[in-house]
């Protein structure tokens, strides 16, 4: 616990009224969107300015507290769980578009802009922000660039680190610094910027984002195809990628997934459909005609159940809401959805879809599994009831074979979730112990007092009362203690 008289300290700097220790407010901020991890934190603040973050960081410096940073909340691997003796540093009011540069092509903003709004305020004025995660409508833009969040427009625009030209970052000594800048070009020094992407709250504490923007595409088309087998399905994707056509979206949902949205839903899928792929085109008018031409062709000559193409706005969401809702269709099935985020090579995608389905039946676990098929990233959602001790132990289980697979076939533990707490005891099998220890070098240079979102991605210290177990003995060591939410 911190002592009293720091916790005085803190709420100095920022006011009775932006200062809460009640019982109540920690609880909310105990947890993440992440399942079976939480631990209340100290005290929640929510600074006004730059200068009350920076004082904050300094006094924790000289106090030893930790900080952990935190937007809206959505975060699927504990990144902005608390820990032992911390604080939440809440960032997600400060919510405004400082500057549109419509001729440079960049927009500055505060953290806590929610990334759909703007979205819906650059392509008002004809421009067009690409980074697109599931949580969109919801997650803010300081939590995206910490995570480096994906999402379903990956494959043609790449990720959120692909659209950061520059950060305000107040560092975990207390300075405050600006990296990057609106020019197209600079190889002046070091790129502090990529240093700060994606590390999950454990370098450094945002307060304003640099964006690009690119011109809105003048046109686009979404494509929904149904297939009776998985293989076919996934034969479609490979060959749409081999034939030059680069689609905004290619998206992958399997039987279970469907099965639950038609019950949730009532889409018209029927039993017969054991897969389907969503398909966005985008870019000029004849671009996009003769790409849909073309996806028309590859679909049908691999035995494609139905072929639906939008004709307008409307169409489009009614095509979409299959992926929309695939994750809430899914976690009405049982009380416990474990949402994980593997990638493969391309290439590997149908024998990791097979693996997860093998590993299901292993564990007798229902895994329903979709997510970004064009650039082999899958959304495997294990679904589970934590009550009852079996079924977690098979789930963590089938999580742990799950990742095993996916390293094996050359991919990746994480593609957009982060590693944060759930998975910072599987970071191990997929980077070498001297990577490891890279990273323990950086984050102690930068941060030699541990202040900022200590105990994640590689550190096992502080503890969190939750966590996903890597392997059957911790399962059971982890489950006699009752130590899940």
């Amino acid at each position: 616990m911190i002592n009293k008289t720091t916790l005085n300290k803190i709420k100095e700097i920022v006011g009775s009224k932006n200062y809460f220790d009640s019982h109540a407010y920690l609880l909310s901020y105990s947890y993440d969107a992440t399942p079976l991890i939480h631990q209340k934190p100290d005290a929640v603040v929510f600074p006004n300015n730059v200068e009350e973050i920076s004082k904050i960081v300094r006094l924790a410096n000289e106090y030893k507290f930790a900080i952990v940073p935190r937007g809206s909340g959505t975060g699927l691997s504990g990144g902005s769980v608390p820990i032992e003796d911390s604080i939440i540093l809440v960032t997600s009011h400060w919510n405004k578009i400082l500057e549109f540069d419509e001729k440079n092509f960049t927009v500055l903003v505060e953290p806590g802009v929610i990334t759909a709004n703007l979205q819906s305020y650059v392509e008002d004025r004809n421009l067009f922000y690409p980074p697109d995660p599931g949580s969109s409508s919801i997650s803010t833009l300081g939590g995206n660039v910490a995570e480096n969040a994906g999402g379903l427009r990956g494959l043609k625009y790449g990720v959120t680190k692909n659209y950061v030209l520059g950060l305000e970052v107040v560092l975990p000594t207390g300075e405050i610094i600006f990296t990057g800048g609106k020019s197209i070009k600079d190889v002046a020094g070091y790129n502090l910027k990529d240093y700060f992407i994606g590390s999950e709250g454990t370098l450094g504490i945002f307060s304003k984002l640099l964006l690009k923007l690119i011109p809105l595409p003048e046109s686009k088309k979404t494509i929904l195809v149904e297939f009776s087998t998985i293989e076919d399905a996934i034969n479609s994707i490979n060959e749409i990628i081999l034939s030059r056509i680069t689609p905004s979206m290619l998206e992958f949902i399997d039987k279970l997934t469907l099965q639950c949205i038609e019950a949730y839903a009532k889409l018209g899928f029927s039993n017969s459909v054991e897969t389907v792929i969503l398909i966005e085109v985008d870019g000029n008018k004849f671009y996009v005609e003769e790409s849909c031409e073309k996806i028309k062709e590859i679909v049908l000559k691999n035995n494609s159940l139905s072929f639906q193409i939008s004709k307008d706005t409307a169409e489009e969401l009614k095509l979409k809401k299959a992926r929309k809702i695939a994750f809430s269709s899914l976690a009405r099935v049982k009380p416990t959805a474990i949402s994980e985020d593997v990638v493969v090579p391309r290439s590997e995608l149908l024998k990791m879809v097979t693996q997860i389905n093998s590993i299901s039946k292993k564990h007798d676990v229902q895994i329903g599994t979709f997510g970004h098929a064009g650039d082999g990233n899958l959304h495997p959602i294990v679904l589970c009831d934590e009550r009852d001790t079996k079924n977690l132990n098979n789930a963590l289980r089938a999580v742990n074979d799950i990742f095993d697979a996916s390293i094996n076939l050359g991919g990746t533990i994480t593609g957009e979730h982060g590693v944060g707490i759930a998975k910072r005891e599987y970071l191990t099998k997929q980077i070498s112990n001297p990577g490891i220890e890279m990273m323990r070098k950086i984050k102690k240079s930068i941060d030699p007092n541990s202040v900022l979102n200590p105990g994640k991605i590689f550190d096992l210290k502080p503890k969190c009362e939750g966590k996903l177990p890597s392997n059957q003995k911790q399962v059971e060591e982890y489950l006699a203690k009752d130590l899940w939410i």
